[in-house]
C-alpha cells in the first residue's frame, strides 16, 4: 500500500494520502519531540536571530534555575554533615545524576509513546508498575556496585571497616531509593501533565530532573546524616 483515499462524510473522493506524506509527517513529530525534550521551541532553526533563540529558550531555562535553587536548598540543610564527611560531596552528585538518567530513559519513552497513543489510560497501571520494577531492579545492580566502590575507596583514604561499610550502605541505599523515584516521576509526570492538558514533551524533563535530584540529595544526606554521624 503505497497511498490511501480520503473521502468526505458523504464518501466522495476528495483526495488521497501517500507513504511520501505519512513518512514527512512522522519525521517532523519526531523533530518537534526532540526539540521539545530539550526545552526549545519547534520552529527554532539556525537562520534565527540571536535574540529570537535567547527569548526561546528563556523560559523554561529560568524555570530549571528555580528548581536548581530548590535542590541547593535541600543540599544547606545537610552541610553540617558534608562539613563533617567530605566524601558526601564527592558521592552526592552520582547519586542524582544517576537517577537524572534513569529518568530521563523513562520520561523519552513515556513520552513519545504518549504520541503514537502506546500509552493510554487503559494500560497506564501496567506500564507504572513495569517501571518500578525496572528501576527497582537497576536501583539494586548499582546499588551494589557503586556501594562496593565507595566502601572500597573510603576504605583506601584511611577510615575504618566499619566506617567504609557505612558508607558504601548509604549510598546503596539511595541508590536504590533515587531510581525507584526516577522510575516513577519519568511515567508518571508526563501521564499527569496529558491528563492537565499540558503537552508532557514540553514541560516533563525540567520536573523529572527536579524530582531525582531532590528525592538522591535529601535520601543520600539524610541517610548519612543519620548513620555515619
Amino acid at each position: 500500500l503505497i497511498s490511501a483515499p480520503v473521502v468526505d462524510d458523504a464518501d466522495r473522493l476528495v483526495g488521497m494520502i501517500t507513504v511520501d506524506d505519512v513518512v514527512e509527517i512522522v519525521h517532523e513529530e519526531t523533530h518537534e519531540d526532540m526539540l521539545a525534550l530539550g526545552g526549545v521551541e519547534a520552529d527554532t532553526g539556525l537562520t534565527d536571530t540571536v535574540m529570537e533563540t535567547v527569548r526561546s529558550r528563556f523560559a523554561w531555562l529560568a524555570v530549571n534555575l528555580g528548581t536548581a535553587i530548590f535542590a541547593s536548598l535541600v543540599i544547606s540543610m545537610f552541610d553540617g554533615a558534608i562539613s563533617q564527611v567530605v566524601a558526601l560531596a564527592v558521592l552526592m552528585p552520582i547519586v542524582a545524576s544517576m537517577g537524572g538518567n534513569a529518568g530521563t530513559q523513562t520520561l523519552t519513552v513515556a513520552v513519545r509513546s504518549l504520541a503514537t497513543k502506546d500509552l493510554s489510560a487503559a494500560n497506564a497501571a501496567r506500564i507504572v508498575w513495569r517501571e518500578t520494577v525496572v528501576g527497582g531492579l537497576n536501583g539494586i545492580l548499582f546499588a551494589v556496585i557503586m556501594g562496593l566502590l565507595a566502601g572500597l575507596w573510603y576504605a583506601a583514604t584511611g577510615q575504618s571497616q566499619e566506617q567504609a561499610l557505612q558508607l558504601g550502605l548509604v549510598v546503596g541505599a539511595a541508590m536504590i531509593i533515587n531510581l525507584l523515584a526516577a522510575g516513577l516521576a519519568g511515567i508518571l509526570i508526563p501521564l499527569g501533565l496529558q491528563r492537565a492538558g499540558a503537552d508532557p514533551a514540553v514541560s516533563s524533563a525540567v520536573f523529572v530532573t527536579t524530582v531525582t535530584d531532590v528525592v538522591g540529595f535529601f535520601v543520600f544526606l539524610g541517610l548519612a546524616a543519620m548513620v555515619l554521624l
